[in-house]
C-alpha cells in the first residue's frame, strides 16, 4: 500500500530534523565544515506526511558543543591521526624552487595520508599571468616529479577544485584585493570556515611589504571563530637588530602566536627523536653531562656548491645560513633539560636557558674558522671554487664554511665544549649530532691492545641515513685480547614499517592546526643572533676566508682548532 505524502511546504519531518541535528553538532566539532553544502531537502511527492503544518522559519534545535562530543573521536586513540579542519593555504612566491619542490608535493602527500579536510584550499599569488587551470597544471607536474606518496586522480581531482592563483606584485592592491575576493569565495564554495596561513615562500626582503599589505586588505584580521596565521621562511633578519625590527613588524600585525618560523629541520623524525631518545629512556639521561661527556659535534656538511642561489647567498655566508638557525636548533636540543610537557611553551623555556647559558670563547682567532671552497675534484667531475661560480664578486669574502667552538656555562655542561661546523663542497652531504664520551679512567689493558679503541659515541643521523649509532669497543675473535671499535646501528627505514614523512609535510600540518611546538619562536631568533653576531663582526675585520679543496673536509686552520684543544673532527 503507498504512503500518503507530505504536502512541499509542511515543516521539516523528525527524520529531517535529526539529520540537521546531527550536522550541526558535526560543525561545532569541526567533522564537517560549516559552509558545506547541506544535505538536500526531501523532494515534493518523495516525503512521508507529517500531519501538521509546521511554519517554514522554525529552526531544528542544536546540540549545544559543550555537551556534544563524537565518540569516534578519543584523544587517547592512537589509530587516528591529527587531522586539520576546514582551512585553506595560501603561498606567496608560489613559483619559486621551494614551492615547487616542497611545499606543493607536501600539501599534496597530506591529502593523499587523508590529513587535509576535503574542502581544503590552495591559492598562488606570484607574478604570472596565469589561469586557475595553469596553476593547477604546475601543481600537478610538481606533484607528479616530487610527491613522496603514490599518485592518485581522486585525490588529485578533489584537491585541484580548490586550487585558485593571483597574479601580481607584492605592490599591487589590486592583485591583493583579488586575493581577498578569492579567499571570500573560497569560504562559500569550500567551507573553509575563513581559516587561512599566508606562507611567505620570498626573499626576506620582501617579507614587510607582503605583512602590510595583508594588513592594508584585511586579510591578517580573521572573521569571529576563525584563525590567520603566518609562516615564515628563514633568515628571519641578518643580524640582531633587523631581526628585532621585522619580529616588531611581523607582529605589528600577528599576534606572537600567530607567526610560525620555519626551520624545516625541527619537522626531521630525527631531530625530534633527540627528545624522545633521552626523555623515554633511563639508559641515556644520566650519562648525558660533564661528567660523562667529552665533548659534542654537530655537523651539516653539502657535497654540492651554491649552484644558481649566488644572488641570495653571497654576503650571507654559511654561518648566517646554517649556524644561526638549524645548528643551533640542534644544539639545544642536545644540551637542554627536561622540559615539563612537549608543548610550545615548556620547549621554549628549556631552549631559552640554552641560548642563554652559550658563552662565546675569549679568543675568537683561535676557536673559530671560516673557509671558501676553491676549485677541485667532486663526484668524478671537475668542480669550480666559490669564487668562480656565475655571479660571484672575485674578491668576494662570504664564507662557504664554517666552525665555531661554545661553551654551556650550566651545572649540567660546564667544560664540555660544543663543536658546530657547516660546509659546500664537503666529503658527503651529511647532517649529525656527535655525542662523544670520555675515556675510560682505568684501562687494565695494555697499550698494545687499545692501539685501535677510540672513544665511545653516541651518534644521531639527521640525513641522509636517519638513525643512530652507538660506538664502542669489543674484543676482535682470537688469542690475543686485541679492542676494536664496532658500531650497533638503529636506523628508521629498517625498524619502522612507515615511511618518515617529509618535513614540511609535518610542518604544514602543525601550521593548520595551530601546533608551535616544532617553530622557534622570536625570543629563541634573537637569542640566536646574539650568539653568531660577535663572531660576524670579528670575521668582518680579521682577514679572509681560508682556501679549502672541494670534495674534502674543510681547510686545514679547523683540524688545527680541534688538535689544540686534543681532538679531532668526527668522519661522518
Amino acid at each position: 500500500m503507498s504512503k500518503e505524502l507530505p504536502d512541499p511546504d509542511a515543516g521539516e519531518t523528525k527524520g529531517t530534523k535529526e539529520a540537521k541535528e546531527v550536522r550541526d553538532a558535526q560543525e561545532a566539532a569541526g567533522v564537517v565544515a560549516a559552509d558545506a553544502p547541506a544535505q538536500p531537502k526531501p523532494e515534493p511527492g518523495k516525503a512521508r506526511r507529517t500531519g501538521a503544518r509546521a511554519k517554514k522559519d522554525t529552526a531544528p534545535a542544536v546540540i549545544p558543543t559543550a555537551e556534544w562530543s563524537n565518540p569516534l573521536r578519543d584523544p587517547q586513540d592512537r589509530r587516528l591521526p591529527r587531522i586539520a579542519g576546514p582551512s585553506g593555504l595560501v603561498i606567496f612566491g608560489v613559483t619559486g624552487d621551494l614551492s615547487r619542490k616542497k611545499l606543493m608535493p607536501a600539501v599534496y602527500d597530506l591529502a593523499n595520508r587523508g590529513l587535509l579536510p576535503p574542502g581544503f584550499s590552495l591559492v598562488g599569488f606570484a607574478r604570472r599571468d596565469w589561469a586557475d587551470q595553469d596553476f593547477a597544471e604546475v601543481v600537478h607536474q610538481a606533484v607528479k616529479e616530487h610527491a613522496r606518496t603514490e599518485f592518485r586522480e581522486e585525490v588529485w581531482q578533489q584537491l585541484s577544485e580548490g586550487m585558485r592563483f593571483i597574479p601580481g606584485d607584492f605592490d599591487d592592491d589590486s592583485a591583493f584585493e583579488e586575493l581577498r575576493k578569492a579567499v571570500d569565495e573560497l569560504d562559500a564554495s569550500r567551507g573553509t570556515s575563513g581559516n587561512y596561513a599566508f606562507y611567505l615562500s620570498v626573499p626576506p626582503k620582501f617579507f614587510p611589504k607582503v605583512v602590510q599589505q595583508l594588513k592594508k586588505h584585511g586579510l591578517a584580521d580573521a572573521p569571529e571563530g576563525s584563525w590567520r596565521r603566518a609562516v615564515i621562511e628563514k633568515p628571519f633578519g641578518h643580524d640582531l637588530e633587523s631581526a628585532q625590527e621585522l619580529n616588531s613588524l611581523v607582529h605589528d600585525v600577528f599576534e606572537p602566536d600567530q607567526v610560525f618560523r620555519i626551520d624545516h629541520y625541527l619537522g626531521k623524525e630525527t631531530v625530534q627523536n633527540i627528545l624522545a631518545l633521552r626523555f623515554a629512556n633511563q639508559m641515556y639521561e644520566p650519562i648525558w653531562n660533564r661528567s660523562y661527556v667529552d665533548h659534542v659535534q654537530i655537523t651539516m656538511a653539502e657535497d654540492i656548491g651554491i649552484g644558481g642561489r649566488a644572488g641570495y647567498y653571497d654576503g650571507i655566508g654559511a654561518a648566517r645560513d646554517v649556524i644561526q638557525n638549524h645548528l643551533l636548533q640542534l644544539m639545544a636540543l642536545t644540551a637542554m633539560e627536561e622540559p615539563a610537557s612537549f608543548d610550545a611553551a615548556s620547549l621554549l623555556t628549556e631552549k631559552l636557558k640554552v641560548f642563554r647559558a652559550v658563552r662565546l670563547p675569549d679568543d675568537l682567532g683561535e676557536h673559530t674558522v671560516r673557509g671558501q671552497y676553491a676549485g677541485g675534484w667532486q663526484g668524478g667531475e671537475q668542480v669550480s671554487g666559490y669564487l668562480e661560480e656565475d655571479g660571484i664578486d672575485p674578491a668576494s669574502s662570504t664564507d662557504t664554511y664554517a666552525a665555531i667552538k661554545l661553551a654551556v656555562d650550566n651545572r649540567r655542561w660546564a667544560g664540555v665544549p660544543f663543536y658546530l661546523r657547516t660546509g659546500k663542497r664537503l666529503g658527503r652531504r651529511v647532517t649529525e649530532i656527535a655525542v662523544v664520551f670520555q675515556r675510560a679512567p682505568h684501562s687494565p689493558f695494555d697499550t698494545t691492545a687499545t692501539e685501535e679503541l677510540g672513544a665511545n659515541a653516541i651518534v644521531i643521523r639527521v640525513q641522509p641515513d636517519e638513525g643512530m649509532t652507538v660506538r664502542f669497543g669489543s674484543k676482535v675473535p682470537g688469542t690475543s685480547m686485541e679492542i676494536r671499535d664496532v658500531s650497533m646501528d638503529f636506523a628508521y627505514g629498517e625498524s619502522f614499517t612507515e615511511s618518515s614523512p617529509e618535513a614540511y609535510e609535518r610542518l604544514i600540518l602543525d601550521v593548520l592546526l595551530g601546533d608551535a611546538n616544532l617553530f622557534p619562536r622570536h625570543q629563541e631568533v634573537e637569542e640566536s643572533w646574539r650568539i653568531l653576531d660577535p663572531v660576524e663582526e670579528y670575521w668582518a675585520t680579521h682577514g679572509k676566508p681560508a682556501q679549502y679543496a672541494s670534495g674534502g673536509w674543510g681547510p686545514e686552520e679547523a683540524d688545527e682548532m680541534l688538535a689544540r684543544d686534543g681532538r679531532s673532527w668526527r668522519r661522518p
